[in-house]
């Protein structure tokens, strides 16, 4: 039973012209020809395509294939553990590459393009990343959601820089009239609530008077805003939740 060469490009998903190319090199060279020249494989030509594609799979160079396949005394096993090696190497880096893109995505998802450095000057201590999972999942289908990755996927280092300022100068804000003993429900505290809505509209999405409510409810009711709030000042969570319910009502 012999075949043609097509027939064996076929079978083996090569292209003919690698077949060619094998008989011109005297890797593969076909075990008869037909009564017009052309070329024709016995299965020991396939056995042995099979075994130069198994090697070439695994990287071997096709010089290293025709040693191996011609060579009596060549020992396949030290061949392969020299590969076995070099693949480890390869997929190791591959692996480190790969790491390196998921913390990029993660890092691009949240909108944060920067350098560690800069990422370190910007928020300190806080990572921006570690709640990006959890909020995608909790607000990842929203439009607020959506818009605040659309606008802050264009910030700079130096986009970063205002917008920490300008929340910081809010809280300080806050501190002050709580500080002053100025009432939650009081103009002062009102208009703090009011510019702290729009910081968040103005930086990352629209915040409706609704939504800021929501916000108000979750800085009590969530251990970490509580935290984040009170490291101002003791109390400044539901201080803050009481001025922004206040306004909301204002505004209605």
């Amino acid at each position: 039973m012999s075949y043609s060469v097509g027939q064996v490009a076929g079978f083996a998903g090569v292209t003919v012209r690698t077949l060619h190319h094998y008989d011109e090199i005297g890797l593969l060279s076909p075990g008869g020809r037909s009564h017009a020249g052309h070329r024709r494989y016995d299965d020991a030509d396939l056995d042995r395509l099979q075994q130069i594609l198994f090697y070439r799979e695994l990287g071997f160079p096709l010089d290293e294939v025709a040693a191996l396949l011609n060579d009596p005394d060549a020992d396949p096993r030290e061949h392969l553990r020299r590969q076995h090696e070099l693949l480890s190497g390869r997929i190791a880096k591959l692996q480190a590459m790969a790491a390196a893109v998921e913390t990029a995505l993660e890092a691009r998802k949240m909108g944060i393009n920067l350098t560690p450095e800069e990422k370190f000057e910007v928020f300190g201590d806080h990572d921006p990343d570690q709640y990006a999972e959890e909020a995608e999942q909790r607000w990842g289908s929203s439009d607020a959601y959506k818009e605040s990755q659309r606008k802050t996927a264009s910030y700079t280092k130096e986009d970063w820089l205002r917008i920490k300022t300008e929340g910081e100068e809010n809280i300080a804000g806050l501190v002050a009239a709580m500080e002053a003993g100025a009432a939650p429900d009081s103009v002062r505290a009102m208009d703090l609530a009011e510019e702290h809505r729009s910081w968040i509209s103005r930086n990352h999405y629209d915040c409706g008077y609704d939504m800021h409510v929501c916000l108000a409810e979750m800085y009590v009711t969530d251990e970490r805003f509580t935290a984040f709030f009170d490291a101002a000042k003791p109390g400044l969570a539901a201080y803050v939740r009481e001025a922004i319910l206040a306004n909301a009502a204002r505004q209605a």
